[in-house]
C-alpha cells in the first residue's frame, strides 16, 4: 500500500457491518489478522451485490471470472470478540483487465484496519487474463460516488 493518508471515510459509499465471533479472535483476545481478509471478501461480495451484481453469476455468464492477484493490509489497532465492525469498500481503480479495491475495518469511526485487493478478469476457460467486461465497468462506475482512477 503506497498511500501514507488513508483514503477519507467519506469516499467510501458502501459499507456492510458485521459483528466479531467468538471463533475469530487470537488467544490475544483480538482477532487473527488474516480473518481481516475473510471480511474484506464478504464485503467484497456484498459491495458487489449492492451495486446490482450478481456474484460471481453475471461475470461467469460474460465468460469472466476474478482472480486475486495482490493483497495487502496496514493494521492501525485491533478488533475484540462481540466489536460490531463495518467493512467500507470502494473500487480505486479500474484497469484494462484488472481492478483495486479499498476496503478498510472501522469500529465506530476508528479505522483498524485498511486493506487493498487486486482482481484481474481472466476468461472461465483460459485463466488469462482479458479486458474487464464493460457492463461491470458501467455498473462500478455508476455504483461510485467517487469515481475509481482509469488506468
Amino acid at each position: 500500500m503506497s498511500k501514507a493518508e488513508p483514503t477519507p471515510r467519506s469516499a467510501f459509499r458502501f459499507a456492510h457491518r458485521l459483528r466479531v465471533r467468538w471463533s475469530e479472535v487470537d488467544p490475544q483476545g483480538i482477532v487473527f489478522n488474516p480473518n481481516y481478509f475473510v471480511y474484506a471478501d464478504v464485503g467484497f461480495t456484498e459491495y458487489m451485490r449492492a451495486a446490482g451484481l450478481a456474484y460471481p453469476q453475471d461475470l461467469h455468464a460474460a465468460g469472466s471470472d476474478l482472480f486475486s492477484v495482490a493483497a495487502a493490509a496496514q493494521f492501525r489497532d485491533s478488533a475484540r470478540y462481540d466489536d460490531e465492525l463495518a467493512v467500507a469498500v470502494r473500487a480505486a481503480e479500474i484497469g484494462r483487465t484488472s481492478l483495486r479495491f479499498e476496503m478498510y475495518v472501522y469500529r465506530d469511526d476508528a479505522l483498524l484496519v485498511a486493506i487493498e485487493l487486486t482482481y484481474v478478469n481472466a476468461g472461465r476457460e483460459s485463466r488469462r487474463a482479458e479486458p474487464v467486461p464493460p457492463a461491470l465497468i458501467e455498473r462500478i462506475v455508476a455504483f461510485e460516488q467517487t469515481a475509481p482512477a482509469r488506468r
